[in-house]
């Protein structure tokens, strides 16, 4: 049966609030009885409260319509071209946001007079609908209406009729898409700046459980001073932390609104952008239009602080999987986040923190993409921009699964005391201490780095470490040693004895993990 399409205009009040209260099958749903063919009608209710709005509307899912831009072409693309060009195979992802807005553009027409409040409410009841079928999974996403802004649209004509017509009013799809992808990075970067919390928070307890524990610390990969384990693990976040510092830096620069720049040069029209900003919780409107539409200077931000957590990530997967192995044997993960070997039995794999260090390279990649993609494209907007999407996409979703994973790791692992105290003797980690000690006494420091180097080569001819050395060879070789000098030797009086702001040493220590507790809010 052919129908015509909703005039709300036409609609009286309470007929409206049927329409939106009434179990229907809209046009651009799906329809689980007839899979080709998609039924929009009124229940029983509103046939019988009006004899002048039964409404009923039936359209082929697969059949071609004219574009909304159509007006002065005179055949259709081809297939290939359609194929090729549509984005809404994954821009549907900024749905909500493209809702929204119009919501916010539909308000901001009304107040000033480029639309009635009834053609408003029915765009806002009518938007309100396609909000909650596409959240129940029965929207028909349509290839041929090309992207989430035409799809939603069309489905808002099918919906109410001629007053969807006027919702692009002083709107392009230009500043549209820009303005769905901001307040899309605004939400992203929310949802990542829990996620590094959560790391920040797991990393802290960690150091907690692990009071006093020295470890080895590394440059060039080999062995240099003693450290506490809690002092490494809250190096890492000290590193999140500027992660998230610059992720909210670049929030605060994106936060600004680009609706009503149209498609390049604003328009002529009586519209209120600052309405819309505000309505939309931007800071402000942007003050050139062309720069509004052209420029993802925002997105290259946002995958550039991206890249710089994944390194981050990527570094403390490193350090993880390397002190999993055998030759170190410094953690143990739990069962809950390893895997094992379809042809070794015996093998337990810290493969989250290995899939954490390989992912990072894609993060990076989205940012190469994107930079490369940007390069060279003249003012204004360009189609290529299209492209800007889905390495966006995948950066965010690939960062918050490597936050998350990463969180469940540090939750999961323990560090193993006895095989790190039994390694710690070795490597003459305490040699920078002993160069401290003779600093203490007048020695210059070149000097005394020499006399420890000289100490150092007697240990290795000797197969023995510093603390190991008696006060006669240690004086043979300076006679500035005395007694007093194995008050620094062995890792934990190196330890003791650091005491500048930020060092390893126990108080210094001591109050970096308050700070974090504070900061974090932990044990409130």
């Amino acid at each position: 049966m052919q129908g015509t399409l909703i005039n709300s205009s036409l609609l009286l009040p309470q007929q409206l609030s049927l329409i939106s209260k009434s179990r229907f099958h809209l046009g651009f749903c799906k329809n689980t009885q007839k899979k080709k063919s998609a039924i929009f009608s009124v229940n029983e209710t509103m046939r019988d409260s009006s004899s002048s709005s039964v409404i009923l509307a039936e359209k082929k899912q697969n059949e071609k319509e004219e574009k909304l831009w159509g007006g002065r072409f005179e055949e259709s693309v081809t297939d290939t071209v359609e194929k090729f060009s549509e984005s809404i195979s994954y821009d549907k992802a900024l749905y909500k946001q493209d809702i929204k807005q119009s919501k916010a553009h539909a308000t901001m027409l009304a107040k000033q007079g480029l639309m009635t409040a009834s053609d408003r409410d029915a765009i806002l009841q009518g938007l309100d609908e396609i909000e909650k079928c596409i959240e129940g999974g029965e929207f028909v996403w349509r290839t041929d209406r090309e992207d989430v802004h035409m799809n939603i649209e069309a489905a808002l004509t099918d919906l109410i009729g001629e007053p969807a017509k006027k919702l692009h009013t002083a709107r392009s799809r230009n500043d549209q898409v820009v303005t769905d992808l901001r307040l899309w990075c605004r939400d992203a970067i929310d949802k990542i700046l829990l996620c590094i919390k959560r790391l920040q928070v797991a990393l802290v307890n960690l150091a907690k459980v692990n009071e006093g524990l020295i470890v080895p610390g590394y440059t060039h990969l080999q062995r240099a001073q003693p450290v506490l384990l809690q002092h490494l693990l809250l190096s890492y976040v000290e590193q999140l932390e500027r992660d998230a510092g610059r992720l909210a830096d670049c929030r605060s620069r994106l936060n600004f609104c680009p609706l009503g720049a149209c498609a390049l040069a604003g328009t002529g029209l009586p519209i209120d952008r600052f309405m819309t900003s505000d309505a939309l919780g931007f800071t402000a409107p942007m003050r050139n239009s062309i720069d509004a539409v052209s420029d993802r200077d925002f997105v290259l931000e946002f995958l550039s602080a991206n890249s710089i957590v994944a390194i981050h990530l990527s570094r403390l997967g490193e350090e993880w999987v390397l002190w999993a192995s055998e030759e170190f044997g410094f953690l143990t993960p739990s069962d809950a986040v390893s895997t094992g070997s379809s042809i070794m039995p015996q093998k337990k794999n810290p493969d989250p923190m290995e899939l954490v260090r390989g992912k990072s390279a894609r993060v990076v990649g989205d940012l190469v993409t994107l930079l490369v993609l940007c390069k060279g494209l003249p003012q204004a907007y360009n189609r290529d921009l299209q492209e800007d999407k889905e390495p966006l996409f995948d950066s965010v979703k690939t960062i918050i699964g490597m936050l998350e994973v990463s969180t469940e790791f540090a939750q999961n692992i323990t560090f193993n005391h006895e095989r790190i105290q039994r390694a710690l003797p070795a490597g003459h980690l305490d040699a920078t201490t002993v160069a401290d000690y003779l600093v203490n006494k007048n020695i210059p420091f070149r000097t005394s780095h020499d006399i420890v180097g000289r100490s150092v080569a007697l240990c290795v001819s000797k197969k023995c470490e510093l603390q190991d050395l008696s006060l006669d060879e240690l004086k043979s070789l300076s006679p500035i040693f005395e007694q007093d000098v194995y008050e620094y030797l062995g890792v934990e009086n190196s330890v003791k004895k650091f005491r500048s702001y930020g060092s390893t040493g126990s108080e210094c220590v001591r109050d970096q993990l308050g700070y974090w507790s504070n900061k974090l809010e932990i044990d409130r």
